[in-house]
């Protein structure tokens, strides 16, 4: 799965400004492939959006040190 910012945050951010897509991938809680080694499989329980992103969620005029976010990209 990923998360993707669906439009830009004005304010305090919310489940509403991000969308969960899924991928094809190995789905959690299913088994390694077969003869697998040094491997393991796991399950991320929080995501965290840490003051740094929280700054790129916004749409900004003026150039900053990072660029912004884009809406409906990874």
């Amino acid at each position: 799965m990923k998360v993707i910012l669906k439009n830009y945050v004005n304010g305090k951010a919310s489940e509403s400004h991000m969308e969960v897509v899924k991928e094809e991938t190995t789905a959690v809680g299913s088994k390694l492939p077969e003869g697998s080694t040094d491997e393991i499989l796991l399950k991320n329980l929080y995501l965290s959006c840490d003051p740094f992103m929280r700054g790129r969620m916004s749409k900004h005029d003026e150039p900053s040190y990072i660029s912004d976010y884009i809406p409906g990209q990874v």
